[in-house]
C-alpha cells in the first residue's frame, strides 16, 4: 500500500512537473535563437489571435514572469492529479481551453495576452470549489490550503489595483471563472463524500427510530 501511494505521489508530481520543463524549454529556446514566439500570443476577437488559445499558456513575457507561474503551476497541478486523478486530464483540458476561448472572446484588444496564470486561477478556482461543493473532510483541508497559499490571488481579477501595468487580468478572471463551472460540472465525478450505512435498527411503532438515509456514493479509489 504504501509503494502504491508513493507511486501515485510521484505521478501527480511528474505530470505538472514536465509541464513546468516544457515551459523553460520554450522559454529557453526562444530567448537562445531570437525566436520571437510571443507574437504568437491570444489576440481578443483577431482571427490571427485564434492559435493563441492554444499557444498563450505556453509563452512568458521574461524569466521572472515564468519563474512566477512555475511554482503555482507544480503545486495546484499536483494537487489535481493527486486528488482527482480520475478526472484530472478532463479537467485541465477544459481549463486550458475554455480559458483561452473566453479571453479570445471578452478580454481587451490591442495587445497579445500571454502566460499560464489563466491556468494557475482555473487550477486554483476549481480545486477550492470542489472541496466546497463535495464536502468530503480531506478535500476541504486542500480547499483551505489553496485559500491560505493562494487567496492573494482574488486581487489580480481587478485591474484597477495594477494601473498602468501589462497584466492580463481577462485570463485570471476567465480562469476562476471557468475553475468554478468545471466544479460544479464535475462535481458528482472523481472523490465524493463518505457516506456510512449503520446497518438496521428496530424500528419503533411511533417510526421515531427509523433507518437513518443515507447516500450510496462512495469514495473512488
Amino acid at each position: 500500500m504504501a509503494d502504491q501511494e508513493k507511486i501515485r505521489l510521484y505521478k501527480s508530481i511528474f505530470y505538472p512537473a514536465l509541464f513546468v520543463v516544457i515551459l523553460w524549454l520554450i522559454k529557453g529556446a526562444d530567448m537562445i535563437f531570437d525566436l520571437g514566439l510571443n507574437n504568437y500570443g491570444l489576440y481578443p476577437l483577431e482571427a490571427k489571435g485564434l492559435i493563441g488559445i492554444f499557444t498563450c499558456p505556453l509563452l512568458h513575457a521574461n524569466l521572472a514572469h515564468l519563474f512566477a507561474n512555475s511554482i503555482p503551476l507544480l503545486i495546484l497541478g499536483s494537487f489535481l492529479f493527486y486528488f482527482y486523478r480520475d478526472i484530472a486530464w478532463k479537467t485541465l483540458g477544459l481549463l486550458y481551453l475554455v480559458t483561452g476561448i473566453w479571453v479570445w472572446v471578452f478580454a481587451r484588444g490591442g495587445a497579445a495576452h500571454i502566460g499560464a496564470s489563466g491556468v494557475i486561477y482555473g487550477l486554483a478556482s476549481f480545486i477550492f470549489f470542489s472541496g466546497i461543493i463535495r464536502k468530503e473532510t480531506g478535500l476541504m483541508v486542500i480547499t483551505l490550503l489553496v485559500a491560505f497559499l493562494y487567496g492573494g490571488l482574488i486581487w489580480g481579477v481587478f485591474p484597477q489595483l495594477f494601473p498602468n501595468q501589462p497584466i492580463s487580468w481577462e485570463s485570471h478572471l476567465m480562469g476562476l471563472l471557468a475553475g468554478l463551472v468545471l466544479a460544479i460540472y464535475f462535481r458528482n465525478q472523481g472523490p465524493q463524500r463518505k457516506s456510512w450505512d449503520w446497518g438496521d435498527e428496530d424500528e419503533e411503532d411511533d417510526g421515531l427510530w427509523a433507518e437513518p438515509q443515507v447516500d450510496d456514493h462512495l469514495p473512488e479509489e
